[in-house]
């Protein structure tokens, strides 16, 4: 019996080996089947079409958006006058008609770069720098306002000239300041009364004027919030006309930070250039806003005029400090 049992299980033994021998040789050819099907599979056709249409994406993005900017005013280019109509707003029209002579005879805007000399603009902003040096915003937008004196100082404001009483530092501004700041703002006066058509003494400078210093740092208050959308005359019911005067230059002194009027059809886009002169009708025909500037820092003078007499300011002077 011992032997019988022996040759059965030699009979078994036999019987697993080829059966072991089977599975390993149907194995080996399931695997070269796996890896044949593999093979066939055009990986790199499937990776090279999902990275074309990322970047067909990405094309149309950056299409849409590029055809929606208009650069109106370059930074690189030097501009005689280049202006632009567009139609007045029913309550801009209805508001500015009330003042005799003070209807322009189109709505719009202007860019120069010859009515503001290189040396006035220079001498604008070591102006600006003088004052801010006696406070400056804890967020991102410091401003500077000679007239009422606001300065802005951490997260609130104070009077500029009162603080520079306190420093026994009364020899800050001398009255070369406040004489070219004067012929600047006449010159600005001049340029928007002949492009629409207005006699210059109809127009008044008007509150707020000031300067304004913008640089990357995160907005601390709603002062500091400066790239929202916005319609001047609806911020400032006084406004007519809106100036800026650029005293800092896109690209070199900071990037971002570009002024932009928002259309239906393409934004248009004013790049600052120093002493470049930018302005406007304040309605509604002109909404716009800065762009957040992302390094570097931004110098401007925003001057501003109305046709209401009863809301005209007057140049600063040296009485100020008096």
């Amino acid at each position: 019996m011992a032997v019988n049992q022996r040759k059965s299980g030699n009979k078994k033994k036999n019987v697993d080996e080829k059966e072991l021998n089977k599975d390993k040789k149907n194995s080996g050819t399931n695997e070269k089947n796996d890896e044949n099907i593999s093979s066939k599979i055009p990986w790199r056709k499937i990776f090279s079409r999902f990275m074309l249409s990322l970047l067909m994406i990405f094309a149309v993005y950056w299409t849409s958006k590029k055809e929606n900017l208009h650069v109106f005013a370059s930074q690189k280019d030097r501009l005689q006058l280049t202006s632009a109509e567009v139609s007045c707003s029913p309550a801009y029209k209805k508001d500015v008609s009330k003042f005799k002579d003070c209807v322009p005879k189109h709505c719009g805007r202007l860019v120069t770069d010859i009515v503001v000399t290189p040396e006035e603009a220079a001498h604008l902003l070591r102006v600006s720098k003088k004052g801010l040096a006696f406070g400056g915003s804890s967020g991102g937008a410091s401003i500077l306002d000679l007239h009422a004196g606001a300065l802005s100082y951490d997260n609130s404001f104070i009077n500029v000239y009162e603080k520079i009483k306190a420093h026994g530092a009364n020899k800050v501004f001398t009255p070369d300041d406040f004489k070219v700041y004067s012929n600047v703002r006449n010159k600005i006066q001049q340029i928007i009364s002949f492009n629409f058509g207005i006699p210059i003494n109809k127009l008044y400078l008007t509150h707020p004027t000031f300067f304004s210093e913008i640089t990357p740092r995160a907005a601390k208050t709603k002062h500091d919030e400066y790239w929202h959308i916005h319609v001047d005359k609806e911020t400032y019911p006084s406004f007519h006309y809106t100036s800026l005067l650029y005293l800092s230059d896109y690209g070199i002194d900071f990037t971002g930070g570009r002024f932009i009027f928002v259309s239906d059809g393409k934004n248009m886009t004013v790049e600052p250039r120093a002493g470049r002169v930018s302005a406007f009708t304040s309605g509604a025909e002109n909404p716009h806003y800065v762009e957040r500037v992302s390094s570097g820092t931004r110098y401007a003078l925003t001057v501003s005029f109305t046709c209401d007499k009863k809301f005209a300011i007057a140049d600063p002077t040296m009485q100020k400090l008096e």
